[in-house]
């Protein structure tokens, strides 16, 4: 009689545990499509709204700098185009992308990987010093639209 008591308590814990994971599997799948579907699709232009702010001496001559280099593909202020995405976005928080993944996307390109615009290409033009001063313009008009620090999380 015990055996068959703990049996059914054993089929009951498993098909407990089952629905938790169907759940669980169900809620990430749910999830994935809401953010999939807020991504542009190809062709299509996702910018944001950018609030134009401040700069230092450094953030003005980055700004230049971005215009000049950057601008066709990242839209003025960085807002994005249908060419390349917003960098002025909770993606590109410091935490996420760091400092050294802009030198690394002006000197070797970036391979596509949170939006639909393909790879990046290289841009030799664009010295390592001049693409200080652009991360520091970058920095400035996140930090004025309210993106900062998040760690980032797998």
């Amino acid at each position: 009689m015990k055996k068959r008591s703990r049996a059914r308590v054993r089929k009951k814990q498993k098909r407990a545990l089952l629905f938790i994971v169907m759940g669980a599997i169900a809620l990430v799948a749910i999830a994935a499509a809401a953010i999939l579907s807020n991504l542009p699709q190809e062709g299509q232009a996702f910018t944001v709204e950018v609030i134009a702010a401040p700069l230092s001496q450094e953030g003005e001559a980055g700004a230049a700098l971005f215009k000049m280099n950057c601008q066709v593909c990242h839209g003025p202020n960085a807002a994005g185009t249908k060419l390349g995405p917003p960098l002025i976005h909770d993606i590109y928080n410091p935490g996420h992308h760091s400092d050294e993944a802009f030198y690394l996307a002006a000197a070797t390109g970036v391979r596509q990987h949170h939006w639909p615009y393909g790879d990046m290409p290289p841009q030799p033009q664009v010295a390592r010093e001049e693409v200080s001063k652009i991360i520091r313009y970058i920095r400035e008009l996140q930090e004025a639209n309210g993106i900062v620090y998040k760690p980032h999380s797998m």
